[in-house]
């Protein structure tokens, strides 16, 4: 079993009358890929975002590397080690990508942020190439760049601080299904190449089966479900698990048939 890089226990968040997270656990391995699946509103994102520290929970813990990240990180060199650890690649990149600055500076900003007297140039390239850019990359705009390249740019972004988890919250729903294999490709290469761990969230059960070893299923911010992602999607036990396979549209699909069973839960 390998080492807990990731541990989250009892984290519950509300939203007035809305318990978006509700007492979730669960730990991921160094080098270790797991998936949180369900539909929208079921605490994926909420818990996520506690995960990142985007969002603070209103109880339970959360460790990285065996320290707690529930106690706001004091000082600006305490924040920039906490954001190391933990990095978000979120769905839509063109969002997140500053759309003044190229990519060169992009990257360069946060190196120089992080590893003010590291060798940004050498690194930029090395980190260009990791994600399968070339050099003609580094001087674009985001909006000059494919959806895909942009993806591609703010996973370089993230692994720019070489942190011990990336949580990819829908990295790839916006993607054409052949871009969204490249991109799925290329995370399993990374991972291979650098022992990061990876935290996907996702509505997509066919990304899961891809790229994760564990799956957690939610609903309405429980945990209904969880193990290693073969067993629970080849042999689900919860109905709400069976539900969500049952809604992969395929010949015979009933989408009214399972819009009166999700009813029914």
């Amino acid at each position: 079993m390998s080492e807990t890089v990731l541990e989250v226990s009892g984290v519950s968040r509300s939203y007035r009358s809305v318990r978006a997270a509700d007492d979730v656990s669960f730990t991921l391995g160094v080098g270790g890929s797991l998936g949180i699946v369900g539909e929208s509103g079921s605490g994926k994102t909420t818990t996520a975002r506690i995960v990142v520290g985007l969002e603070r929970a209103d109880a339970g813990e959360v460790l990285v590397r065996g320290v707690s990240r529930t106690v706001r990180a004091r000082g600006r060199a305490a924040r920039l080690a906490r954001a190391r650890d933990v990095q978000m690649v979120f769905q839509d990149p063109f969002l997140s990508l500053d759309p003044r600055i190229t990519v060169d500076a992009a990257l360069r900003e946060t190196l120089r942020l992080h590893f003010p007297d590291g060798d940004h140039s050498r690194r930029l390239d090395e980190l260009l190439d990791q994600v399968g850019l070339g050099s003609r990359a580094a001087g674009a705009l985001p909006r000059q760049l494919s959806g895909g390249q942009r993806q591609r740019v703010a996973i370089a972004r993230a692994l720019a601080v070489e942190p011990a988890v990336l949580v990819l919250d829908e990295a790839v729903a916006a993607l054409d299904v052949s871009v969204q294999a490249q991109i799925l490709n290329l995370l399993a290469d990374i991972r291979e190449q650098t022992g990061i761990a990876y935290l996907f969230i996702t509505h997509d059960l066919g990304v899961v089966r891809c790229v994760t070893d564990d799956v957690i299923v939610m609903r309405q911010g429980r945990i209904v479900e969880s193990g290693p992602t073969s067993q629970v999607l080849d042999g689900p036990q919860h109905p709400y698990t069976r539900l969500l396979l049952e809604s992969i549209p395929r010949p015979g699909w009933n989408p009214q048939a399972i819009a009166l069973a999700r009813r029914a839960l």
